[in-house]
């Protein structure tokens, strides 16, 4: 346990000196701030460029919009990037020697798994929780129409969607030595559960809709009893991907 505190505070520090935090910080900061104007300016927007004497009634934005917004950006841009933030974080250790070092001084491997996975969890909490606060504020501020539920729980299925991936970017660390092929795999794995979709009887299982029916559950169109078997899984899922990785992180040759 000693191992693990001293290897993530290291790792806490290696983002703030690489700059990782600062990345996810402003990026997920910026899409706080998108969200919400651009749902307020898209109308507008729209109605501007059209060609003279055409004439398309347009629906009056609301709290909705934004959060509409809210859960593509995140999943569509700000997944990708800190996956990308992530993807050489044991590679690139490797290859500069630094991870050997510690290794031949004692520190254990499980350690190091648990500990890089739990910092990429923390740095993935912080981008979420800031932008989803500045989004909650500038909505509250620009359409208060109390049209949105279940907010804190669309958010949290979000939030473990990505410590999903996660869990799987570090299993995939442990397979290859490239932080390209990390990415590879982790990608592959999405795909594979976008294709999951395509069969009902397998998609009330499929820890994707954490990341794609969260509307639905803020529209009250889903109950919150529906996120229950995906949630179970997705939890399962990191728990037992973090496991594995261990298990081949020590038998990997360094």
């Amino acid at each position: 346990m000693n191992h693990f505190h001293v290897f993530f505070k290291k790792e806490l520090r290696e983002s703030v000196r690489t700059h990782r935090l600062l990345i996810i910080l402003t990026i997920f900061f910026m899409f706080g701030v998108m969200n919400p104007l651009t749902a307020k300016l898209t109308p507008d927007l729209l109605a501007k460029f059209l060609p003279e004497g055409m004439i398309i009634e347009l629906p009056v934005p609301s709290s909705l919009d934004s959060w509409a917004q809210f859960f593509k950006n995140v999943t569509q841009m700000g997944l990708i990037v800190v996956l990308l933030v992530f993807s050489g974080i044991l590679a690139n250790e490797i290859t500069q020697g630094t991870l050997i070092n510690l290794l031949t001084k004692g520190l254990s491997r499980e350690a190091v798994i648990t500990a890089k996975y739990a910092a990429m969890l923390a740095l993935w909490s912080m981008g979420v929780l800031v932008s989803s606060l500045v989004t909650w504020g500038y909505t509250v501020y620009l359409f208060p129409d109390g049209k949105s539920h279940n907010l804190v729980f669309a958010v949290f299925c979000l939030w473990l969607f990505g410590a999903f991936l996660l869990a799987q970017l570090v299993f995939s660390t442990t397979l290859v030595k490239s932080s390209y092929g990390s990415l590879i795999i982790t990608g592959a794995v999405v795909v594979f559960l976008n294709i999951l979709q395509v069969f009902p009887g397998v998609q009330p299982w499929n820890p994707l809709v954490l990341a794609t029916h969260n509307m639905e559950l803020i529209g009250q169109n889903l109950e919150p009893s529906f996120f229950a078997r995906p949630i179970g899984l997705a939890f399962l899922g990191c728990c037992l991907l973090v496991v594995l990785a261990v298990v081949v992180f020590r038998k990997k040759q360094i």
